[in-house]
């Protein structure tokens, strides 16, 4: 499976940095590949590592302007010419999307892809892994526009909730079709 990450590229302490890791490895160890922003700098460093060190593949999508912090070591890298271009590479290379910590550029990511689905415009599965509650405010205020209208779909259609690392991927594996055609052949 091919899962796009959204992620913070700062550097982060280890209530952060840990749980990526762990998901990293999982990735890895599962033969998936992550596809990201390809930047090897702060949590994106730490999640590349994490996938080529337990032989995953590494699919980055950088953009002009960060081509300094691209990862020189990537299976596949792509330089997009905007952020926009960056955003729709992204989801074009992926099978699924997980939104880890990060800033205001993450949300960017995780909104465009939530307002897609919204409208039908992608059926990929996304999970927004609350690693150490980090994300505890905007579920409670997805959660309001869901039960306020605001939302066409329910919100269990456009996003899963995951508190650990395992729970993320072990959703993915179960809803994503990419994931259950590599298993069949797996055995």
């Amino acid at each position: 499976m091919r899962i796009c990450v959204f992620l913070s590229a700062a550097d982060l302490d280890d209530r952060y940095t840990r749980p990526a890791r762990q998901f990293a490895e999982m990735l890895g160890k599962g033969g998936h590949t992550l596809v990201w922003g390809g930047s090897d700098v702060g949590l994106m460093k730490v999640v590349a590592d994490g996938v080529q060190e337990t032989g995953g593949r590494l699919c980055g999508v950088s953009v002009g302007f960060l081509a300094a912090t691209a990862r020189a070591g990537a299976d596949e890298m792509v330089v997009a010419r905007d952020l926009a271009e960056r955003k729709r590479l992204l989801l074009e290379k992926s099978d699924a999307v997980v939104v880890m910590v990060g800033g205001t550029g993450t949300l960017d990511e995780a909104t465009e892809i939530l307002e897609l689905k919204k409208h039908g415009h992608t059926d990929k599965p996304v999970v927004l892994l609350n690693t150490a509650g980090f994300y505890d405010g905007l579920q409670q205020q997805f959660r309001r526009m869901e039960d306020e209208g605001f939302l066409p779909r329910p919100l269990a259609h456009l996003v899963f909730f995951a508190e650990e690392p395992a729970d993320a991927l072990a959703h993915l594996e179960a809803v994503t079709p990419a994931a259950a055609d590599a298993g069949q052949g797996a055995g």
